[in-house]
């Protein structure tokens, strides 16, 4: 008989729980539950951007569904890229209340390798790529002026938020120190983008190697957004990761 699992989608940065979309009704189809969540400021969270001062008030949705399931109830969270940091806190805070982790492209800590350390080293792999990828959309023709313009992450690293820290102030790296006792009781399955832009796969490998999860799963394939590009092979990896750990 197939485990049924409780997923809690937590969303990356500049999403919300919106981007789900195609995931949700294939879980819940097979007869999963499952929560999207807004992290504070994101999607249709009431929370405006501007009263989100740390990486704490971001997370806090989370948290307070997390203090609200019942004794008995573990979930399945699911954190994408830097959703890794909210579902990291979460297993810290709620370890007896978590069955597994799972961070899909996301930035994924230890007790031994603190996030700061992972931000430090994204930051490196950004500089390293000097060409700006921003993309011009010709929507009315390539002879007619763009339509619209996708500002890439090395352009906005670089040009709009290159002396902005990336969550690294004391108090974020506080909020999400990681224990042996607490966090490390909760096992952990890494889902690698194979065509990553944004987290390239070696900058994930890196992730795997120096912060050991339980089990490592590849979508060769998709690329950063993997709930977009390659929803049913991402449904099938939460399948089975269910299976194995509930």
């Amino acid at each position: 008989m197939e485990k049924k699992g409780h997923f809690v989608l937590i969303h990356g940065a500049s999403h919300g729980a919106w981007c789900w979309y195609k995931v949700i009704p294939q879980l819940k189809s097979v007869g999963h539950k499952v929560t999207a969540m807004d992290m504070a400021g994101a999607g249709i969270h009431p929370k405006q951007v501007h009263e989100v001062q740390s990486i704490s008030d971001y997370f806090e949705p989370l948290m307070n569904f997390m203090a609200s399931l019942r004794p008995e109830e573990k979930v399945i969270l699911v954190g994408h890229s830097m959703g890794g940091y909210c579902i990291s806190a979460a297993m810290e805070r709620y370890p007896e209340k978590v069955a597994v982790a799972v961070f899909a492209a996301a930035f994924m800590a230890s007790p031994t390798l603190p996030f700061v350390t992972i931000s430090q080293q994204f930051k490196e792999q950004m500089d390293s790529d000097k060409a700006m990828d921003s993309q011009f959309l010709f929507h009315n023709g390539l002879d007619k002026p763009p339509t619209s313009t996708c500002l890439g992450p090395n352009f906005m690293a670089s040009k709009f938020y290159q002396h902005v820290g990336f969550f690294d102030d004391e108090e974020s790296i506080k909020a999400v120190a990681l224990t042996k006792e607490k966090y490390g009781t909760v096992p952990r399955v890494y889902i690698v983008c194979g065509k990553d832009n944004i987290l390239k796969q070696d900058f994930q490998r890196w992730i795997v190697e120096n912060s050991p999860p339980n089990e490592v799963k590849l979508i060769p394939d998709s690329d950063h957004m993997i709930m977009f590009s390659k929803p049913k092979e991402l449904c099938s990896c939460l399948e089975e990761i269910a299976e194995k750990y509930t």
